[in-house]
């Protein structure tokens, strides 16, 4: 891991680690500094690992960064994976999201690379907090995924840009509007950290 990022972690309360599609782009993947894959890279004789492979590796190793870390005292959430909501098509080949209503709980479920990707997360957070309770860490799952799942409405689709802007853009089905459902994100959060402090008061009134 990289102590740019690890050297700063002691000093916060809160650590927040979330993460996704960019990991859907070419990618080479270094370990000790030697390649050991990629992902559609295309680089003769280097082996493909796909996006997961990369995705695992990033969450497993930011986990046992902050495990690793003797003065953190802080509390480490795992925000989980937002899907797309793209329809008839990819972001490049057509894509659209232009629904103006949420989905229903039983209209739609999580399947294909979303579900990977949040399982993958799932695995890797049970795995670090296992792992952090022998060392006192505290870890706190926000999931998401579901709750974003039900949200295709909650895109810029084609209107991700100002209305005297003479542009054409790719329909965005991933990123979030505000407000929209990212404020429920926001909501969940807070509510999470009213909790933390409820339980640290109480933790002092017994020690």
């Amino acid at each position: 891991f990289d102590e740019q990022w690890t050297t700063q972690i002691e000093g916060f309360d809160y650590v927040i680690i979330n993460g996704g599609h960019w990991f859907y782009r070419p990618s080479v993947f270094y370990e000790n500094h030697q390649i050991v894959g990629c992902h559609y890279c295309l680089i003769d004789n280097v082996k493909d690992l796909t996006k997961f492979y990369g995705f695992r590796k990033a969450f497993r190793t930011a986990f046992r960064a902050i495990n690793s870390l003797e003065n953190f005292k802080g509390v480490t959430f795992l925000r989980t994976f937002a899907p797309p909501h793209f329809e008839n098509g990819l972001w490049n080949d057509g894509g659209n999201c232009v629904r103006t209503k949420p989905f229903r709980s039983k209209e739609i479920a999580l399947d294909g690379d979303n579900l990977e990707f949040y399982m993958i997360q799932i695995e890797e957070f049970k795995r670090a907090q296992k792992e952090g309770r022998k060392k006192g860490k505290k870890y706190r799952l926000m999931d998401m995924t579901h709750a974003s799942l039900l949200r295709p409405d909650g895109h810029p689709s084609r209107y991700g840009h100002w209305p005297n802007e003479n542009v054409t853009l790719y329909n965005d089905c991933v990123h979030w509007c505000l407000p929209g459902p990212i404020d429920n994100w926001n909501d969940f959060l807070l509510q999470m950290l009213k909790m933390e402090g409820i339980r640290s008061h109480q933790e002092r009134l017994i020690s």
